[in-house]
């Protein structure tokens, strides 16, 4: 197969002319092309020049022709050896009994779903419920404050992420990449996640999408139990051997542990068999929001090229004076700001967009970084250090799950918001206008602050945004410990920590990528009984 780099288009050239640039590139025709699949898709849009989409692509032509091409030694065109998932070759040791995944966001599917095709019939548990019912409790707490403390944003089938914008952006270098989207476009994504310089699906198609999956794994003999909290697990002699619902006991010597960054209940009842856990860094910070179309203008120079362009994103970071790290996270082009709190008498923000990101704001967490000198070394402080947080704007929001609100630039004068500006608060329960500096440390609205100011000289106008709180969830607090080779915990055998809540991931994408490595760590070492 052959790569070819840097076709460019104007934003007037549709893509069916990437057809015509690739022959003329190559001196060759179009019947010659077996077949062209777009690999890349980014903007140029730096200052001074034409904005363009600039794509890689992939053709396949025959042997003969393949070789002229190469031979011709071609500005920006290479030979590749196009990616084919291969899982790994099954294990020598018999699994007694059928592995079990607890919990279902993008670990925990990804896991579940190479063990069902590969014959090894995952029993999956999720303490929340199917995507369905899920999406009622959530516009229920959304509209009425009604909180379901088991089924809610953070918890349910298809993790925090299906009420999100459904990034598929991440760091990871890291070829399951392509394993994880093209599951993603079976389901039912568009095909053009796999190239665009930032993916994302919207929280509309991810409820979709999660559905697909789940019938997926149904069909290959997988078996789901919704509503049903792990309460605990039964170990001897340092192996587990099954887990405690309220259901009674399940009986496995294999789990797969995909809880997610909020199943703090679960995190204490490991706690208590000793498993190993370390504190780790985290964030904390507030929602910010703009209009979109002033975001549009920053970054793009015209407003009315979001048109063929899309929503403008952005991603800003700064260091303060004490050495905090404050950033951008998880941008949502018109997006809302959504109640994202589990635990009752708390306020957690997320953001979230639809597919089509028209919503009239932007909306972004500004974090700051905090770690274990901020909240003690104990293993859980950092969840006490989250849920003071949370419960304190809780007491400043006022009744009712109101989030506390206040202009950016009012909470740089020091000065409580008492009124609107010129951006409507998206948050749904709605707000109450305060001072955030109530809510936290001095450290951390120290670094706020440096990082506002340094925001605006990036994007003129950004301190005339709202800022909503709070947003404590953007990763866990801890990280439980596995070897790197068999992914298994370091002191209970047939533990499985994996994906964002166990410490090993900052995303979607990075999160199934864990879930298929953990998988694989499973089949390279057992085979599957017939009569399990």
């Amino acid at each position: 197969m052959i790569r070819i780099n840097q076709i460019k288009l104007t934003l007037k050239e549709s893509k069916t002319s990437i057809i015509n640039k690739v022959t003329t590139k190559l001196s060759i025709k179009t019947s010659d092309i077996k077949k062209l699949q777009i690999y890349k898709e980014s903007i140029d849009a730096r200052k001074g020049r034409s904005i363009n989409k600039v794509y890689t692509v992939d053709i396949l032509v025959d042997e003969m022709l393949e070789e002229k091409i190469l031979k011709a030694n071609i500005s920006d065109v290479l030979k590749i050896e196009p990616y084919t998932y291969v899982s790994p070759k099954h294990g020598s040791k018999p699994m007694h009994g059928r592995p079990i995944v607890v919990g279902f966001g993008p670990a925990g599917m990804m896991a579940a779903l190479l063990l069902a095709e590969e014959g090894y019939r995952p029993i999956i548990i999720e303490r929340g419920s199917k995507v369905e019912d899920r999406v009622k409790k959530v516009e229920e707490f959304w509209e009425k404050g009604i909180l379901d403390p088991k089924c809610n944003v953070q918890f349910g089938e298809g993790g925090a992420g299906t009420f999100s914008d459904g990034k598929l952006t991440t760091r990871v270098k890291d070829d399951r990449i392509l394993k994880v989207m093209d599951e993603l476009i079976e389901a039912g994504a568009k095909d053009e996640i796999r190239y665009v310089a930032h993916p994302h699906i919207g929280t509309d198609q991810l409820r979709i999408i999660v559905k697909n999956i789940r019938e997926k794994i149904i069909r290959l003999g997988g078996t789901f139990h919704f509503d049903t909290l792990v309460e605990d697990i039964v170990v001897e002699n340092n192996q587990v051997v099954g887990v405690i619902t309220g259901k009674g006991l399940m009986k496995t010597k294999h789990v797969v542990l995909a809880i997610g960054h909020s199943a703090r209940d679960t995190f204490h009842a490991l706690h208590s068999h000793n498993i190993q856990m370390e504190p780790k860094p985290f964030a904390i910070g507030v929602r910010v929001e703009h209009k979109q179309s002033m975001i549009n203008k920053n970054q793009y120079g015209d407003e009315a090229l979001a048109k063929d362009l899309g929503a403008a994103e952005y991603f800003l970071t700064h260091t303060a004076s004490n050495k905090r790290g404050v950033y951008s996270f998880c941008m949502c082009p018109g997006g809302v700001v959504v109640p994202s709190t589990s635990i009752e008498n708390g306020i957690v923000v997320n953001g979230m967009s639809y597919s089509k990101r028209d919503s009239e704001n932007s909306n972004s967490a500004i974090l700051v970084q905090v770690g274990p000198d901020d909240y003690g070394n104990g293993v859980l402080d950092g969840i006490k250090f989250q849920e003071d947080i949370e419960r304190k704007a809780f007491v400043l929001g006022g009744s009712n799950y109101k989030a506390p609100a206040q202009l950016i630039s009012d909470y740089l004068n020091h000065t409580p918001s008492t009124k609107l500006g010129n951006v409507k608060p998206s948050y749904a329960l709605g707000v109450t206008l305060t001072d955030i500096h109530e809510v936290f440390p001095k450290a951390v609205n120290v670094a706020l602050h440096e990082g506002f100011e340094n925001f605006e000289k990036k994007i003129p106008g950004f301190k005339t945004g709202i800022m909503t709180g709070v947003e404590t969830r953007s990763s866990s607090p801890l990280r439980i410990n596995r070897n790197n080779e068999t992914m298994e915990s370091l002191s209970i055998k047939g533990i499985y920590p994996c994906g964002e809540g166990c410490g090993y991931a900052g995303g979607i994408m990075s999160a199934a990528i864990d879930g298929i490595r953990v998988s694989e760590a499973i089949i390279k070492a057992y085979y599957k009984k017939e009569k399990n």
